[in-house]
């Protein structure tokens, strides 16, 4: 079973700010989807265990990626 995090992100402004933030969040151990929108300004994901993808792993892939994410839900 999965369960869906989903976060804010800001700064993201076109398809290749989207790709950017998905290669990075993709490449985290136990991401099993990921959705990005630069219009909503919306990063959500699946997860196999919220236990190992840390809300604090995910910020950093998306300040990898040179933006940034608050968790919503």
């Amino acid at each position: 079973m999965s369960t869906t995090l989903s976060y804010s992100v800001t700064g993201m402004t076109c398809a290749h700010c989207e790709n950017a933030v998905r290669q990075e969040v993709e490449a985290l151990q136990g991401v099993q989807s990921v959705e990005v929108s630069a219009a909503r300004g919306s990063l959500r994901l699946d997860v196999e265990d919220p236990q190992k993808v840390t809300d604090d792993a995910v910020v950093a892939a998306v300040d990898e990626a040179g933006y940034q994410a608050v968790r919503t839900a």
